[in-house]
């Protein structure tokens, strides 16, 4: 269960969450991003505090374009590198940012 595995890779995970140090020494793997967020939504519930919920922008700037792009279809994409529609978070919880700094030009791509 996720509960076993929390456990075991994250003994004490209420005491030590906020150790960087302990934090950089454990990791889960997983094949797809849906267990991902299954492991991390159980971890963030596991600690106190309020959950603070935030939504992306699901509309359009052109109104002719809404037939084309209804909230519930851009509410389900998940392009890489940006959060979800619906984020939720909790104040002094760990967050890993990661950002490619050095992207590939157009230029570049073009070349091989």
């Amino acid at each position: 269960s996720v509960d076993d595995l929390k456990h075991k890779v994250f003994p004490n995970f209420k005491q030590n969450y906020q150790n960087h140090n302990w934090l950089c020494e454990r990791a889960i793997l997983a094949p797809k991003n849906v267990a991902v967020t299954k492991i991390n939504q159980h971890l963030m519930h596991s600690l106190s505090g309020n959950l603070q919920t935030y939504k992306s922008v699901d509309t359009v700037p052109d109104t002719n374009e809404v037939v084309n792009y209804p909230p519930v279809f851009l509410n389900s994409l998940e392009p890489p590198g940006l959060p979800p529609h619906i984020l939720s978070l909790k104040v002094e919880t760990p967050v890993m940012l990661l950002r490619n700094l050095e992207p590939p030009s157009v230029a570049m791509e073009h070349n091989s």
